[in-house]
């Protein structure tokens, strides 16, 4: 079952540019099925409650963001992750887009 988020209330912007997602000897990620090279870029998402850092995954082109701009998060989905004791969710999405007439600060 895969768990999707539902950004369409929320405000999405970029803290960090995106960066190669690296494995533990440096070299850079693809998706197993595709060889599509893997991307993580950090958001800060905010809604009425709250706000919250997270880190987005995607894979094949590098997402053409930058640092403070709102952006619209394509199919984003949670995954909940457990190894060795320690726990947390993980967040992959299709694509990253600048939000139409967003402009990085």
């Amino acid at each position: 079952m895969k768990l999707y988020v539902d950004t369409k209330a929320k405000q999405v912007t970029v803290s960090k540019d995106p960066e190669p997602k690296n494995d533990q000897n440096g070299n850079q990620r693809s998706e197993k099925n595709t060889g599509r090279l893997m991307w993580s870029t950090q958001v800060f998402v905010l809604d009425e409650t709250g706000g919250e850092v997270i880190t987005i995954t995607t894979a094949g082109e590098k997402p053409g963001v930058m640092v403070g701009q709102l952006i619209e998060v394509e199919q984003l989905e949670a995954i909940p992750w457990a190894t060795n004791g320690r726990n947390g969710v993980a967040f992959r999405a299709i694509s990253l887009k600048p939000k139409a007439g967003s402009a990085a600060k």
